[in-house]
């Protein structure tokens, strides 16, 4: 079997919810071996985020939520009870074998326990160690508690998100929490290549308002070159027409006309001749400019044919355009299931000896993803991890369990 490009990586993660998660799943499936460290009898917030959970043997509920299963693949639990001074020093052992902390608590959080940067990077200069948070460690708002709806509606997203007119709406997943673990992933490879060069680790300071505010992208910087706030525009592009959803005769489609060579094709295939040869929409600076009077004539077009003519006779003719798919159908999509973006992974506690999860969408040609574990229950793997990476024995074990700084199955 190929080596991962992240094998022989360790990561002590101390992270919950979704935002550090994601990151570590991601350096899961790169190969690093991910300890997951979870609080004992409680563990990730996530695994009370239910329903759905995972259906058991006998019919019923497990404790292993659907949102749990969704960021915590290729892991491994530890318990280890932080609030107690054996559990900070046995974490303290664990993390000088480790070449990545990750953590999410908020500002200063760790300091308590001993665990700040500060308290860690002398005797150990070549950590890693990620924090991620709502509003970052510095600034005015760095001791708030922050989630993802939060960020979304401070940095901006929601502002531009539905249909004018109605209540601001945020994006119908955690996308902040998703990007800052992407986010925080890439600083952590780039904090390694650092490290392998000259020995040095680094803290790395990521957020979810810094993040919401990297992906307002295109719309963040029309505002800065132009001065004018953007706005609601439901379905629409600011600066792309046509770009939108249209109802036709069976359902909906969303069209998406580039350039103006694809608006041509579109009004051929359309047999929309007026709307082709009109000089309010020549060219896409003009139809940006006429986008009202555009989209009340192309209705009357877009009606006469049906979903699976329009998807199909546009794409034979370049022009981009799909349906718009609930969640069933998109795991149902000839496409999405060409692509392996379904899988089923063992799990003991479940009733059919597997969990459905969605795959990583990287695709590697030398080093190809793989999925060795399935996300973990709570402590599983303690006496395992704790034996090989620590060298621990049955009796140091006990003495663990005794002075309650970890349980031990």
């Amino acid at each position: 079997m190929t080596a991962l490009p992240l094998e022989g990586i360790r990561i002590f993660d101390l992270t919950r919810i979704l935002a550090g998660p994601t990151c570590t799943q991601y350096l899961g499936d790169l190969g690093a071996d991910v300890i997951k460290i979870e609080r004992p009898g409680q563990g990730d917030d996530t695994r009370k985020w239910g329903p759905p959970y995972v259906e058991g043997h006998d019919g019923g509920d497990t404790n292993e939520s659907a949102y749990y299963l969704c960021a915590n693949r290729n892991k491994r639990s530890v318990t280890i009870n932080l609030a107690s001074p054996e559990g900070q020093a046995l974490a303290k052992r664990m993390i000088k074998e480790c070449d990545v902390f990750v953590e999410n608590f908020k500002v200063g959080g760790l300091k308590s326990y001993g665990l700040s940067y500060d308290d860690l990077k002398a005797e150990n200069p070549g950590l890693i160690y990620c924090s991620i948070t709502g509003f970052g460690q510095t600034g005015p708002y760095a001791s708030r508690a922050g989630y993802d709806f939060l960020a979304q509606g401070v940095g901006g997203i929601m502002s531009i998100t539905g249909t004018p007119g109605v209540e601001p709406v945020k994006v119908g997943v955690g996308i902040a929490d998703v990007m800052c673990g992407m986010y925080a992933s890439t600083a952590i490879l780039a904090a390694l290549r650092h490290r392998d060069r000259t020995g040095e680790g680094q803290h790395i300071d990521c957020c979810l308002l810094d993040t919401q505010v990297a992906w307002l992208i295109n719309e963040g910087v029309n505002y800065l070159v132009s001065g004018k706030v953007p706005h609601q525009r439901g379905n629409e592009h600011p600066n792309i027409v046509p770009y939108k959803v249209f109802a036709c005769a069976d359902g909906h489609v969303i069209l998406a006309v580039g350039n103006d060579s694809q608006y041509q094709k579109w009004c051929t295939f359309a047999g929309a001749d007026d709307l082709a040869a009109d000089p309010r929409f020549t060219t896409n600076q003009l139809r940006v400019l006429n986008r009202e009077d555009l989209y009340a004539a192309m209705p009357a077009y877009m009606e006469k044919k049906s979903v699976s003519e329009w998807v199909d006779g546009l794409a034979a003719v370049g022009v981009p355009c799909s349906p718009v798919n609930n969640i069933q159908q998109v795991f149902e999509d000839p496409q999405v299931q060409a692509r392996g973006m379904r899988i089923d992974m063992p799990h003991e506690a479940a009733k059919d000896g597997t969990v459905p999860l969605i795959a990583n969408p990287v695709k590697l040609s030398g080093t190809p993803v793989q999925y060795r574990n399935p996300p973990p229950m709570l402590g599983q793997h303690t006496e395992d991890v704790l034996k090989e990476v620590l060298g621990v024995d049955d009796a140091e074990l006990e003495e663990f369990a005794k002075t309650g700084a970890t349980t031990v199955k």
